[in-house]
């Protein structure tokens, strides 16, 4: 007996570009450390950023994340257009012991207050209460300002919790491109059925006076 082996087809792994983004310090690369490896790593000295791919099954279909973890040189140093342009969504991360990577995620989510990018806002270092600075209602009303979704958690601590964060923003991703492609169809549909009415309306090659 012959066991068949199922490919998957190369065309039904979808591809999510996710861009984390922060002030130095917050936490972002063990965020998405801890995402890709299940492996927490206290202390990075990136001068860079770097990228990384990872394959993972959403809602039971499997997923190409391709992570850009940014790396700013100081609380003044914002993404800039190309690496908004680049994201299919953005992680917003900042540290509930640090005020000031609170307003810096404040400022950036004035630069893409007119952009459609799915976000999603991350309060990392939740095992720090007893330094806490920001409050999980001011993370709350950030994200309902930013109408996106909003999670508290500790990379040093728990797999799961992170890998949540950037699962909800992958269906928020894949969201937003069913809508498009919805949009687009009700577009294609609305212009072709503008077009017959149009030509029904006129008088049809029978009705011509003959010569």
């Amino acid at each position: 007996m012959t066991t068949k082996v199922l490919k998957r087809k190369k065309s039904s792994l979808s591809e999510v570009k996710v861009a984390v983004i922060g002030a130095p310090g917050v936490g972002k690369t063990a965020l998405s450390v801890r995402f890709l490896t299940r492996r927490y790593i206290g202390e990075y000295d990136h001068k860079t950023e770097g990228r990384y791919k990872h394959e993972v099954l959403v809602d039971n279909d499997p997923i190409l994340y391709e992570i850009l973890d940014t790396c700013p040189k100081s609380d003044n140093d914002f993404p800039t257009n190309d690496t908004i342009n680049w994201a299919d969504g953005l992680l917003l991360v900042y540290s509930i012991n640090d005020r000031k990577s609170f307003s810096y995620l404040k400022k950036v989510g004035a630069l893409i207050s007119d952009s459609d990018i799915p976000v999603y806002v991350v309060a990392n270092k939740n095992d720090m209460v007893h330094l806490r600075e920001v409050s999980v209602e001011e993370g709350a009303i950030l994200a309902r300002n930013l109408e996106c979704g909003f999670s508290e958690v500790a990379a040093a601590e728990q797999v799961a919790p992170v890998a949540v964060v950037f699962q909800e923003l992958c269906r928020a991703v894949l969201a937003a491109r069913r809508k498009s492609k919805h949009s687009l169809l009700e577009r294609m549909l609305g212009s072709k059925s503008s077009n017959l009415r149009l030509y029904v309306r006129g008088k049809s090659d029978s009705a011509l006076p003959k010569d």
